[in-house]
């Protein structure tokens, strides 16, 4: 039985969707704390168990692996959220690094041997190159990408020590929604750029760009988009890789295209047939100015190419926007 944390959150509710629709006879667990998962985006799954449960603690966490037949992990759940992290960083250790120590102790507990990690470009900070390869030297620029650093650095010992067999995925920026408009983005409150700019097509109110003297063409930061659907492809591809070998492997999940803020801005526009309205405010402490992906590594390790370019992540975002259900 394949154990997924966070399965009710935005990336992982997309992987529950992309794997249920590829193994429709496989039975699938889901913990989630609910904390910022949403039921609806799980709800009315056929060979699904969920179980309300939060990483912290260890004792329900061990009764999990007890009770069900868990062969693989794939683990989303962790707090996002760079401005937030820079404000209540214990927050962010307790859930992200402790959290994860214990499902990492649970499964050497109980045998288990494989998983799948969410990680972030987040690890990079301030790259040496643009593109980013995984070679790129590891220096976190915010608490949020240090908390995923030290569990890649768990992982890659538990690898070296104990032979547990782990792919991890540094994505770049996750967006866009399923294709059929029924999950997606839906954070309280939402962070994310591209949910962010949609919304304020919808009520007119101008979106607070963080920095507008970046070295960048248009001095706003420039992102590497990718889309949910395209994370959970990789995710898929990544759980056949830990299955069959025992290996430690590190992947970027990105497009390698640079968008700026206000290029998302104006391809927003063109789909919502709107002027969006911005202002300009200080920058946000622990943004870089550029981040892109080489995922070379991905195409070769994964077969993975993104199917999403920027123009249908935001297509399908605005679908969600337009029809929201949770």
């Amino acid at each position: 039985m394949l154990l997924v944390t966070g399965g009710a959150g935005y990336i992982g509710s997309h992987f529950i969707k992309a794997y249920l629709n590829k193994f429709t006879t496989h039975e699938l667990l889901i913990i989630d704390n609910f904390s910022q998962g949403h039921h609806e985006a799980i709800a009315n799954l056929s060979n699904v168990k969920i179980v309300n449960c939060d990483l912290m603690n260890l004792t329900d966490l061990e009764k999990v692996f007890e009770t069900y037949p868990v062969d693989a992990v794939i683990h989303f759940a962790a707090f996002t959220e760079i401005g937030e992290s820079q404000i209540n960083p214990v927050k962010f250790f307790q859930n992200n690094v402790s959290g994860s120590i214990n499902l990492i102790n649970a499964m050497e507990n109980f045998g288990v041997k494989k998983m799948v990690f969410s990680s972030s470009c987040a690890v990079y900070g301030i790259p040496e190159k643009i593109p980013i390869a995984e070679t790129t030297p590891v220096n976190p620029l915010n608490i949020y990408g240090l908390t995923k650093k030290i569990i890649e650095d768990v992982l890659l010992a538990m690898h070296k020590t104990k032979g547990l067999s782990c792919v991890i995925l540094r994505y770049f920026n996750a967006s866009g929604a399923s294709d059929d408009g029924s999950i997606g983005e839906a954070h309280d409150p939402e962070s994310h750029l591209i949910p962010l700019v949609l919304n304020a097509a919808l009520t007119n109110k101008p979106l607070k760009i963080f920095g507008g003297d970046y070295p960048t063409h248009d001095g706003t930061c420039i992102r590497d988009y990718i889309h949910v659907n395209d994370l959970a492809n990789a995710h898929l591809k990544s759980l056949a890789l830990v299955e069959t070998s025992c290996l430690s492997e590190v992947f970027n999940l990105g497009s390698s295209c640079g968008v700026s803020v206000l290029d998302i801005i104006k391809t927003a526009s063109m789909i919502t047939n709107t002027d969006i309205a911005y202002e300009i405010v200080a920058r946000r402490d622990g943004d870089p100015p550029v981040l892109i992906a080489d995922y070379e590594k991905a195409k070769q390790g994964l077969n993975f190419y993104p199917e999403y370019d920027l123009t249908k992540i935001i297509q399908s975002a605005w679908r969600w926007q337009l029809n929201k259900q949770y």
